[in-house]
């Protein structure tokens, strides 16, 4: 049986010897095989032609966590944007943008969900604490692991075989989000203090597209099981799409 390639995204960072590393945090490729398929690393380092080829082997697009959207990319100045990657931000852009053109199922995951919003056309917050009068101190990275806040799920559609439940509490620690929701988007999950936390994608004709704020690949052996069923089900979603079956 042919494994089912997922093209995951990983940053480039400087190491301690002057070289660049493509860095990936262990719990997306855990993450990967609970979706029942095999990583396709893409980073910054590879050209164009390169992710080209690679990304008509994938089956589907695993958007990961990691550095600031540079502000430009949503028509703003910056205004509390910390380290950004503009060459990560194009090809991501470049990547949503092709997988949306041929229906392939798209996870987004914390800057992920930010990319997919401003993809298509949302803005975002540069720093929560600085441009929202905000009830919660999302930018808690020392707690990163731990339980930070709740989230409210209300009219889920692609989601609610992962949700179940009407609120449960995430490992959410993020110091940007999504201020302006993309027309294409739809919200189905917040943080009590209002900000949108899941979105989905329901363009006609389109695949399984769905975006999370927290980082799920951290909590896959949680106890309410919608870390893993999140993976399950995007699994689920590109066999379903590889296969010409129609989707949710």
């Amino acid at each position: 049986m042919t494994e089912t390639l997922i093209a995951v995204t990983a940053p480039v960072i400087e190491s301690d010897i002057g070289m660049p590393r493509v860095v990936l945090e262990a719990g997306y490729l855990q993450a990967v095989r609970v979706a029942g398929g095999l990583p396709l690393v893409f980073s910054p380092l590879d050209n164009e032609a390169t992710r080209d080829r690679m990304f008509r082997l994938a089956a589907g697009l695993l958007l990961t966590g990691g550095e600031d959207l540079d502000p430009a990319r949503y028509g703003q100045v910056p205004d509390g944007a910390r380290t950004v990657s503009p060459e990560r931000d194009a090809m991501e852009l470049s990547l949503v943008e092709q997988a949306l053109e041929r229906a392939m199922p798209v996870l987004a995951i914390c800057r992920g969900i930010q990319i997919l919003n401003v993809a298509l056309g949302g803005t975002l917050y540069q720093d929560l604490f600085a441009q929202r009068d905000a009830e919660i101190d999302h930018d808690r990275y020392r707690e990163f692991d731990g339980h930070i806040h709740s989230i409210r799920v209300d009219g889920a559609e692609r989601l609610a075989d992962v949700f179940q439940a009407k609120e449960f509490v995430q490992n959410s620690a993020h110091h940007q989000g999504i201020r302006d929701l993309s027309p294409d988007l739809t919200a189905v999950a917040w943080a009590p203090d209002g900000l949108v936390e899941a979105v989905e994608y329901r363009a006609e004709g389109s695949a399984w597209t769905c975006g999370v704020q927290w980082h799920p690949e951290r909590k896959l052996e949680e106890g309410t099981g919608t870390n893993r069923r999140l993976f399950q089900v995007f699994g689920r979603e590109m066999r379903r799409a590889a296969s010409g079956a129609p989707g949710v």
